[in-house]
């Protein structure tokens, strides 16, 4: 979540992401700090470099939760949720990391340590999931067939 947080100040998103806006903001940002806009020896340029990963990186991960992409996926992800079981999956802090027999893996935030153990603990897990934790927590897919 404090990464959702961090991306969503850094591009001045307060309520629902919109792709347009989004791509509008990221381009202004890319412009406004790319390394190449600055000297070499000038003290910015460390910076810019590091803020322009940090814009890049940001604008696909907030692409990747919009409520655009989210739609435009939903017909695969209900797919996987139903009929693909779940492979494996960790838990990095808030955010719960589940990969399908499907090859696809997403990643669901806001999972606290109580659902965790409680879906871990689970002898029907993907029960449990399909319940309490697909439709549940804010998603992104983070890697599919094509991605590996």
């Amino acid at each position: 979540m404090k990464r959702i947080t961090e991306y969503k100040k850094l591009f001045n998103v307060e309520d629902e992401i919109s792709l347009k806006t989004l791509k509008t903001t990221y381009r202004n940002l890319v412009k406004e700090w790319h390394p190449d806009k600055f000297q070499e020896g000038d003290e910015k340029v460390v910076e810019a470099e590091t803020i322009s990963r940090k814009v890049i990186d940001g604008y696909h991960f907030l692409v990747s939760i919009a409520p655009e992409t989210k739609a435009a996926n939903l017909e695969d992800y209900n797919i996987t949720i139903s009929e693909s079981g779940i492979a494996d999956y960790k838990l990095k802090g808030l955010m719960l990391e589940i990969s399908f027999l499907d090859g696809t893996t997403y990643e669901y935030f806001g999972v606290s340590k109580n659902v965790f153990t409680k879906f871990n603990n689970s002898d029907k897990q993907f029960r449990f999931a399909k319940r309490n934790i697909f439709n549940s927590f804010l998603y992104r897919k983070s890697k599919g067939l094509k991605d590996e």
